[in-house]
This record gives structure tokens, sequence and C-alpha cells, in this order.
């Protein structure tokens, strides 16, 4: 087949292109082209409102917001990176980004767990158990809590809390390998945003309609139930998928950026602050008011990616950024254990405080006990793998 040659541009033409383009990438950069420290710092807010909702601290009645915003911090980091690895190799290995998650995050758990078994005479029994030691850890270690919690109505005790990170990963067997189905069948874009937008409305919908109220004061099983888990981590992915267009990101770069970001944490913080502890008693909490949250934490999170404000810059600020970062996930394992171990003995505000304070404290030796030296093997195993292929490589020249 003969091809035609396409007539040459002017310099002209080629320079305005090469500005629009210089200037398109130096003010709407790629997602995660850097570091988004402000996302940081809002894992350490998220963090700091569940805790202080486990300490039943007034005013912090919500603990499920924090929850909320790292389902949709998880749903939008996730996929962004799952679309940076396609656009930049042109494929997706899932074997290797299932392997990171587990190296990731496993270890602390299995930690966690361990000091679990070791205290539970003492700790096993925080906010009601269904199960023995045994199988509260296998519940725990299979990341099927959730499951147990929605559709059988039992709780693991000191671990019953593992029920988000089970939600979490059961999603992502689930969502990356669909994401590169579609995109590889050649979805479009748009596609991917409605398909996932259904979802969002329909999960909502079909909470709302099996709501149950619950007996006492307990949370309803809705709640756990993967049908709701699934809307704020599908929104952070359909954030993810709307910045992935650059027309979007420059939309979201100018105004509407700092307007989202305002909005955005005004709406999640209102909520934190108006919710009372008789949440659980409606349905619209869960059908209606959670999604919104969530929908409002996207706001936040792509304000945050895309614009500089007193808000990223707050969030941003080093030691609110460094826990959010190096900390947050270690805290959410770690609280309940402190406070089902050391509760009984704090009375008043000032127990709280001092609580509050050695959970953060076993939170950061956990992490630099458990999570620094893996992360460290990760990265020695990285560089060892460099090293053979290099080596490989300069082999095969030489012979070649």
């Amino acid at each position: 087949m003969t091809r035609t040659a396409a007539p040459a541009p002017s310099p002209t033409t080629v320079h305005r292109a090469g500005t629009a383009a210089a200037s398109a990438q130096s003010t709407v950069p790629a997602p995660l082209a850097s570091r988004a420290l402000a996302l940081d710092g809002l894992r350490t807010v998220a963090i700091v409102m569940v805790i202080l909702y486990h300490l039943h601290v007034p005013q912090f009645e919500g603990g499920w917001i924090g929850v909320t915003v790292f389902f949709v911090l998880s749903g939008y980091l996730i996929t962004t990176l799952l679309l940076r690895e396609r656009r930049k190799t042109g494929t997706v290995r899932l074997g290797t980004f299932w392997w990171k998650r587990l190296l990731r995050l496993y270890p602390a758990l299995v930690a966690l767990v361990v000091a679990g078994l070791l205290l539970w005479n003492w700790v096993g029994d925080y906010k009601g158990a269904s199960f023995s030691a045994g199988e509260a850890a296998f519940i725990a270690l299979t990341y099927t809590g959730n499951l147990y919690r929605s559709f059988w109505d039992t709780t693991q005790g000191v671990f019953a809390h593992t029920w988000s990170l089970s939600m979490e990963e059961q999603f992502y067997l689930v969502w990356p390998p669909v994401l590169v189905v579609l995109l590889a069948l050649g979805r479009r874009r748009r596609a991917l945003v409605i398909g996932l937008s259904a979802v969002i409305v329909a999960a909502s919908a079909a909470t709302w309609l099996s709501y149950r109220a619950p007996s006492g004061g307990s949370t309803p099983d809705v709640y756990f139930s993967p049908v709701l888990g699934v809307v704020p981590l599908a929104t952070g992915c359909l954030l993810a998928l709307l910045l992935d267009d650059d027309r979007f990101r420059a939309f979201a770069a100018g105004l509407a950026g700092h307007v989202g970001t305002w909005v955005g944490a005004a709406v999640v913080l209102g909520v934190q602050f108006w919710i009372g502890d008789d949440w659980t008693e409606h349905a619209w909490t869960f059908g209606l008011l959670m999604p919104v949250t969530g929908l409002f934490a996207a706001v936040l999170i792509g304000g945050l990616v895309s614009v500089r404000t007193p808000v990223s810059r707050a969030l941003s600020w080093s030691p609110i950024a460094w826990f959010g970062r190096r900390v947050s996930y270690s805290a959410y394992l770690w609280h309940p254990l402190v406070i089902a171990l050391l509760g009984t003995f704090a009375i008043g505000w000032f127990g709280n405080v001092w609580l509050f304070a050695a959970a953060v404290v076993v939170s950061i030796g956990a992490a630099y006990a458990v999570e620094v030296p893996v992360e460290k093997l990760r990265a020695r195993a990285r560089e060892a793998r460099r090293l053979v292929a290099e080596d490989r490589a300069a082999r095969s020249a030489a012979t070649s």
C-alpha cells in the first residue's frame, strides 16, 4: 500500500503548537505527575475523624465520614495509577498490581492480628465478638470481614474494623480487570464515566431499599455491605477517569478547582459536625447522605490535586502530610486495639486526650517497626532485579 506524505506544517504552526503544548503541560500536569501532599494531609484528617468517633468524642458521631473519605481517596489513587501505567507502557500488569498491594498492606495486618491474638483474653470482646480468636483472625486475614458483618450479622471483636480493608481488597480484585478489559475493547472514557455513574446511583438506591432498622444502638448490616461500599470507591474511580481527560483537567485547574476545594471541604466538615448519633436510624443516611458525602469528598480531592488554595497548603504542611503518608494506615489498624486495652482507664476528656496520644504513639511505632522495614526490603529487591536485568542486557550485547 502506498503512503502519501502529509504536507509539512509551517514554522509558525509548529511554534504555536509547541507553545500551546508547553503551556498546557506546565499548567495542567498529568494526574499524579508529582505527589499531592494535600492528599496525605487529607488522610490525616480522615483517620482523626475515625479515632475520635471510636473515642466517643461529641460532634464526631459520624465516624463513617472518615471511612468514606478513605474509600474515595483509594478509588481515585488506584485508578489514576492504573491509567498512568497503561498510558506509559500500553498495558497494565494485574499480577504485579495485586502483588504490590499485598506487600504494602498485608505485613502490617498480620502484625496487628498476631498482637490481637496474644492479647485476646483482654481485648477480644471489644464491642462484642461472635467468633473465637482463631476464627476472628482468619476472617481478618482473608479480607472477608465485611461479608460476615453484612450478611450474617456477626462481628470479629477487636478485628471488627478490618471490614473496610476487606471492602477495598474485594473491589480491587474486580475493578482493575474490568477497567483493563473495557479499555482493551476500545470503550471510550465517556462510556466508562456513564457506566460508573450508573453503578453509583443503582447501588445507592439498592442500599436505601434494603435498609433494615438495627436493633438497639447497633449499626445496620447494610453499612458493611459491598453494595454500599462500592459507592464511594466507584466515586473515586469516576474522579480519576474525569481528571484523566485534558479538557476536564484544564477546567478543574481554574476557578472550578478553587470552588470545588472550598465547597467540598465545607460539606464534608459540615456533615461531620451536623450529624448526630441517631444516623443509624434513617434509611436516607445510607442511600443518600453517604453517597452525597462521597461525591463532595471527590469534589474536594479534585480541587486539592488541581489548584493551590489555603486548604491545600494547610493539608500539605509537613507534619500533617507526613502523618497521613507514613502513619494513617497503621493508625487505622492499631487504634481499636489500644482503645480496647486501655479504654477502661480513660476517664473524662483528659482520658480521651492521653488515650488518643497512646494510639498515635503505638501507631507510629508499628509503622516504623513493620511497614518501613518491609518497604526497605522491597526497595532492595527492586534494585537487585534492576542490576540483574542490566547484567543480562550487557552479556547479551557482548555476545551479539
